[in-house]
Parts: structure tokens; C-alpha cells; sequence
């Protein structure tokens, strides 16, 4: 299995998908770095600031609408969805933009003076009310889980068989990448193990909150993106975050977000075989994301540390 490359877009293409949502007054189309998966232009109509993103998996973008308005209505700063399409073979979408920079950009003190207050924002965003859905693991279209347990949903993200998404035939990544299936299976076992203490949870879970995906103008924290949408356990958000904060500011997140819990009177049972479930469930998405990215070096650091953790 070769390495996932996301789509090449032109100006040119760019231009015409927005002529049939906006007049001719749309100016400074420019290309925007980042997105594993998805290519990312930003524009201006009538002074107002938008993304735009394309993307050739299908269905890539139909949730993000429901996340989008679930999230903003209860006071999360998260991009508003405003239109959906397709535009040949891709699929795109258009958010309005939020102001400022990736976290990551800004300097180490910077960061460390606002990850309390991105402590803040994952609390509350764990939390919101999504009572008229039911569901767990990946969140369709109708804003439901795709599966009836988190159990259940953690065996079909590894299923062999995958067809039309971008796992579909992941298993020839033990024969073409650096993807070793005994460590792979060794993981997963361990991962099935801790599940156990996380399955009777459900909450909104972002699915890729970390400095990449959390925006600021350097003082304070001014919205959050691109989630991964799921229901489950929200320890698997803090494992993310926590997970980049160590990699790349050498800094202790989950102890800071137990002193904020302690402050706000919050008690959350059995928090370390919480942590370690989510701990394997992102890991091994990692892992197998890695091996297809080709991105090698990234691989064996993180297999390394998932071997360690017992």
C-alpha cells in the first residue's frame, strides 16, 4: 500500500467551486499548510474570512457540519459550517475562520501560559449535550454513533475489510511499511484489556485535540478545529493532548488537568486505567497512520513508547 497523498487543487479549481456559493467579490484565495488528509485554501468575501477544504475520501466531510453546530451552539469555539459540495472526484466544505495561529506556532512560554485555559475549553467541550443522539465511536451524518458499544467500535476500526475508506486494505501495510504485526496485535490485545474501563462512558469526544488543531492570537486560546468526532470515553482526547504536549513542550498535561478537575470539584473514577485505555486506542491509530503516511521515524518512536507503557 503506497502512502496516502491528499488531492492537488488549482486556484483555478478553487475559484470555481465558490462561484456557486459567493459573487465575484471573493479574493485572497491562498493555499494554507497543514492537514494530513485534506487541502486547505483560505479566502476573503467582503471582509470576512473562510476556509475551504477538499478532500477525495468519500464522505469525508458529512459530519462536520453536525460537530460544527453541536459544538458552537453551546458556547465551544469551533468553526460554523456554511456550505457542503462535491467538485469532481472531491469533496469539499466551507467554514467560516477562526482568528489566529495554531498553538503550536507560538513560543514555549506562550504555550504554557495558555494550556490552563485549554484544560478549560477540553472540559467543557467533553461535556456538551448531545441527548437526542445515541451511539458510540464515529459520529454519522444523522449525528449518531456509528456503533451500539465502544467495544464494538474499536473492533471495526481494525477490521480487515474496510471498503471505501481510507483503511481499505490496510492489512498490506504488514507486507509494505514499517507496520510489524506482532507488535501490532501485541498492542491490541492490550488496548481490548484496558477498553474494559472505558466502555461504560459516553461523551463528545473531539478525536484529534492537540496544538495543530487548537487556534490562539498568543494571549488566549481563540477556537478549536477539524475534530475527529466521536462518542466514547473523553479520556481519549486528554491522551491526545497530553501525548503532544510531552513530544514537543516536555510538559505534563494530565497533571494539570487533574489539578483543574480537583479545583472544580470534579471526581473521575478509575483515571489511570482510563488514561492507558486511551492511551493504546490512540496509539494504535497512530501507528497504523504512521505506516501508511510513510513517516517512519514517527512510528518507531511512538511504537517504542506503547511497548513501554507496561
Amino acid at each position: 500500500m503506497a502512502a496516502y497523498i491528499k488531492p492537488t487543487v488549482e486556484i483555478s479549481e478553487v475559484k470555481a467551486v465558490l462561484r456557486k456559493h459567493f459573487s465575484s467579490d471573493v479574493t485572497a484565495i491562498t493555499p494554507l499548510e497543514g492537514g494530513n488528509i485534506s487541502t486547505v485554501f483560505s479566502f476573503t468575501f467582503f471582509d470576512k474570512e473562510y476556509i475551504i477544504k477538499f478532500c477525495d475520501l468519500a464522505r469525508s466531510f458529512e459530519t462536520e457540519k453536525f460537530i460544527s453546530n453541536l459544538l458552537s451552539s453551546q458556547g465551544i469555539p469551533f468553526a460554523r459550517c456554511v456550505e457542503l459540495g462535491n467538485f469532481k472526484s472531491l469533496n469539499y466544505l466551507i467554514s467560516e475562520k477562526i482568528a489566529g495561529q495554531i498553538l503550536n506556532s507560538f513560543s514555549f512560554e506562550q504555550q504554557q501560559r495558555m494550556l490552563p485555559e485549554v484544560i478549560q475549553i477540553l472540559t467543557r467541550m467533553n461535556q456538551v449535550k448531545s441527548e437526542t443522539t445515541k451511539g458510540y465511536g464515529t459520529i454519522n451524518s444523522s449525528g449518531d454513533g456509528t456503533y451500539h458499544s465502544w467495544r464494538e467500535h474499536i473492533i471495526a476500526t481494525y477490521a480487515e475489510e474496510q471498503e471505501d475508506s481510507f483503511w481499505e486494505g490496510w492489512h498490506s501495510l504488514f507486507k509494505t511499511s514499517c507496520l510489524e504485526k506482532d507488535v501490532f496485535d501485541e498492542c491490541y490485545n492490550r488496548l481490548l484489556a484496558y477498553s474494559t474501563y472505558n466502555e461504560p462512558y459516553r461523551f463528545f469526544i473531539h478525536g484529534d485535540f492537540h496544538q495543530y488543531n487548537i487556534l490562539s492570537d498568543g494571549q488566549r486560546i481563540t477556537g478549536v478545529i477539524d475534530s475527529n468526532g466521536k462518542y466514547g470515553d473523553f479520556f481519549i482526547d486528554l491522551a491526545t493532548l497530553d501525548w503532544h504536549i510531552k513530544t514537543h513542550l516536555k510538559l505534563d498535561a494530565v497533571q494539570i488537568y487533574q489539578d483543574y478537575q480537583q479545583e472544580m470539584g470534579i471526581t473521575i473514577p478509575n483515571f489511570e486505567e482510563r488514561l492507558m485505555g486511551a492511551k493504546y486506542y490512540n496509539g494504535l491509530i497512530g501507528l497504523r497512520f504512521y505506516a501508511k503516511m510513510g513517516w517512519n521515524d514517527a512510528y518507531y518512536e511512538l511504537r517504542d513508547e506503547l511497548l513501554s507503557l507496561i
